[in-house]
């Protein structure tokens, strides 16, 4: 049985995100990742308004006139979603917790997968693969992922996100689109990321809370970092003081955001405070945009 706290909680968000997915979600999602998904099926001779880039050059030269490639959609995609578990994720200073939000965006877009037909799995990680829940369909299967996040206890506290693609690589052996939702406070992971990246289609959603870069101002506070357990006394009153935490803060994610770059990775930038449907929707049409 389940504390009364926890259930409630889940069944919010479970309520919440299913709803987003019904109303403006939904089409841009089923837009965005239409053909993410495409199998060689025949080739046929080529018609003017053809694109050049579907010749199919050898069969081309073999018959004496132009061929081209076609390809049709696969009817299913597989959507991962690899949540960060670590200790870091226990953090928020309002009603959220960015493990809280990391549950809302992955059951939004877990609801948007499979009212598109897709399959769902999850993997949980910290310094090293927690748990892997295989692709599977149905609504009962997004309430165990969610259930998952709020009960699954790791064993370790660090983070490593090298180690979590690198494992997605090695039991997804079909393409994927797949979600990596973290406050990505761990060592940098350009190359993985570029090699997975690859085959499967990476989207990282950076969670952050206000708390990260905001101190009060008052008084001494022992700050503690979540995953090395070390202490640190900051003088609160000290405005140089607060301010040089902000900056560091502040500098520390924006080489998250170009190291996503570096890697070709897209990435939703997300705070606990933030609309999740606001994020995804930008992200979505932009998305659009350039398919465009």
């Amino acid at each position: 049985m389940l504390p009364a706290e926890v259930l409630k909680k889940i069944k919010r968000i479970h309520i919440r995100s299913r709803r987003m997915a019904d109303t403006m979600m939904a089409g841009h999602y089923r837009s965005v990742f239409k053909g993410a998904g495409m199998e060689f099926e025949e080739v046929r001779e080529y018609s003017p308004g053809d694109e050049i880039r579907s010749i199919d050059w050898k069969v081309s030269a073999r018959m004496g006139r132009p061929f081209i490639k076609q390809f049709r959609e696969e009817r299913e995609m597989v959507v991962m979603l690899l949540i960060d578990m670590s200790r870091s994720g226990f953090f928020g200073t309002g009603e959220s917790l960015k493990v809280d939000k990391a549950a809302e965006v992955a059951s939004v877009l877990a609801f948007n997968a499979i009212k598109n037909g897709d399959k769902v799995g999850a993997i949980f990680f910290t310094d090293q693969v927690e748990q892997y829940i295989p692709p599977k369909n149905g609504s009962a299967h997004i309430w165990r992922v969610i259930r998952e996040i709020f009960t699954f206890t790791p064993t370790s506290r660090g983070t490593d996100i090298d180690e979590a693609v690198a494992f997605l690589a090695r039991v997804c052996r079909k393409r994927t689109v797949s979600f990596v939702i973290s406050d990505f406070l761990a060592e940098p992971c350009t190359r993985t990321l570029r090699l997975v990246g690859r085959k499967h289609e990476l989207i990282s959603i950076l969670l952050s809370d206000p708390g990260d870069f905001l101190l009060p101002g008052t008084g001494l506070l022992t700050a503690r970092d979540f995953e090395t357990g070390r202490d640190v006394v900051l003088d609160l009153s000290n405005r140089r003081c607060r301010e040089k935490v902000r900056q560091v803060k502040l500098a520390e994610k924006a080489e998250i955001m170009d190291e996503m770059k570096r890697a070709g990775v897209d990435i939703i930038d997300l705070s606990t405070e933030a609309s999740t449907t606001d994020a995804l929707t930008r992200y979505f049409t932009w998305r659009e945009g350039r398919r465009r």
